[in-house]
């Protein structure tokens, strides 16, 4: 059944330099749908993330979040948004368990110390959850980013640059049952991702750049 989009995007085009990375590039998503983004390195995946995001501004064209343009209600997009860029934004000295807190914390998402370990429990890094994130293995730093996302459930809006890096197959498994569930929950995910991960066929959209 049809739904109409809260998230659109209206002619959008971005620039890196010189160079033009898209141009004219709409689309609109509505609750329980899906953008799945795929392209070369290069070809502009994460900086139409940002966009969306408002932490990039385009060169020409307009996002807008329940019809209005994210420029214009800043705090109440924010507030419905959780966003996951490819780095992951872990501070090397704080642990996984601080890390979690701190990122909710700056959300606006305030979560007990006891709901967090759980998380990191279910997600296996409940033995290194007090250890520095710079001694965690990429794996590990990638499911300490993530691990927000379990404590985010109620976020309408998810806007994940390659979040499924790193991952073994446990941890795959577990993100595409988290990311089915947002969907089945009338949540919106934008995400890149260099494979075919099968979440909702019938509820995703699928954009391709090209450098």
């Amino acid at each position: 059944m049809p739904t109409d989009p809260l998230l659109t995007a209206h002619e959008l085009e971005c620039r890196r330099g010189r160079r033009r990375l898209f141009r004219n590039l709409a689309f609109g998503l509505g609750a329980g749908q899906m953008l799945q983004v795929s392209g070369r390195n290069g070809s502009g995946k994460s900086t139409l993330l940002r966009s969306l995001c408002g932490l990039t501004c385009p060169e020409r064209g307009e996002v807008t979040w329940r019809g209005v343009p994210i420029r214009a209600n800043r705090d109440t997009f924010n507030a419905e948004l959780m966003y996951l860029g490819h780095a992951g934004a872990l501070k090397d000295d704080l642990s996984a368990h601080e890390n979690l807190l701190a990122a909710l914390d700056v959300a606006g998402r305030a979560c007990s110390a006891e709901a967090t370990a759980r998380v990191l429990d279910e997600l296996g890094l409940a033995a290194c959850a007090a250890l520095p994130a710079k001694l965690l293995s990429q794996g590990q730093r990638r499911r300490a980013a993530l691990a927000r996302l379990w404590l985010s459930r109620d976020t309408p809006l998810w806007v994940l640059d390659e979040p499924f890096v790193a991952l073994d197959a446990d941890a795959s498994a577990a993100l595409r049952r988290l990311l089915a569930a947002h969907l089945e929950n009338a949540g919106i995910l934008v995400l890149t991702t260099h494979q075919e991960i099968n979440v909702a066929p019938a509820r995703t959209q699928h954009l391709r750049l090209d450098v």
